[in-house]
Parts: structure tokens; C-alpha cells; sequence
């Protein structure tokens, strides 16, 4: 259902370096960089997240209650994202942990702009 997701930045190079070295830890590439947009993805057929500098000029914000889920194939993906994002700078909003009594194990942090990201399992993919 969802194509891609699109977050805003107000340093589009630090967005590009972080986004690149945070996903490659799980075997996501940067699919396109056009202008002030680009995207990262497993294919371009699949839902890919972009970052972008707002089209209509104005300083990029977070949105209040908005989270992007990043759904990893392993546990140890979890731990490994939510660990490099935090060597990255990004900051911590709740360690690699059991989450929604047993629904799904998740890390949650923020980008350098501020967005809320997860990087989850649900349970039934736990081994």
C-alpha cells in the first residue's frame, strides 16, 4: 500500500551520509539522489524512505507523533541499526527491547533532524 515515505532535512549532505552508512548496516542502498531529494530502498519496486529539503522553502520539522518503522529480518538487525544510528548521532528513544507484551522486539531513536524511527521484528519472525 505504501510506496515510499518522505522526511524532511535541513542539511541535506549530513542526511545523505548518515541515511547511507545507517542502512547499509542491513543491506539497504541509496536507490536515487535527485536535486534535494533522494531515497533508499531494496529495489524500486519496493516502499523506500526519502529525505528531502521542503520544496516550498521553509525549515524542515518533525512531525509530533509521527515514527517511520524499519522492519529488519532479525533480532540482531535490530541491535545492530538501532546501534550504529546512536554511533551516527542520532538519539536514543528507548534501547532494543521486547515491546507491545511480546508483539515485536524494537529499537527506537531519532535522526539528525529530529525524526522518530523504529527498527522492529515482529514476534512471529523471533527465533
Amino acid at each position: 500500500m505504501i510506496g515510499y515515505i518522505t522526511i524532511g532535512t535541513n542539511d541535506f549532505e549530513r542526511a545523505l551520509r548518515f541515511y547511507d552508512e545507517l542502512l547499509k548496516t542491513i543491506g539497504v542502498k541509496r536507490l536515487w539522489k535527485h536535486g534535494s531529494m533522494a531515497a533508499w530502498g531494496r529495489s524500486r519496486e519496493g516502499t523506500s524512505l526519502c529525505i528531502a529539503i521542503p520544496h516550498d522553502g521553509n525549515e524542515a520539522t518533525i512531525g509530533n507523533g509521527s515514527m517511520i518503522a524499519v522492519k529488519v529480518e532479525s533480532k540482531e538487525q535490530v541491535d545492530i541499526l538501532y546501534s550504529k544510528a546512536i554511533e551516527l548521532g542520532a538519539t536514543d528513544e528507548g534501547e532494543p527491547g521486547p515491546r507491545g507484551n511480546g508483539g515485536f522486539y524494537g529499537g527506537y531513536f531519532r535522526d539528525l533532524d529530529g525524526n522518530k524511527l523504529n527498527a522492529y521484528i515482529p514476534a512471529t519472525s523471533l527465533s
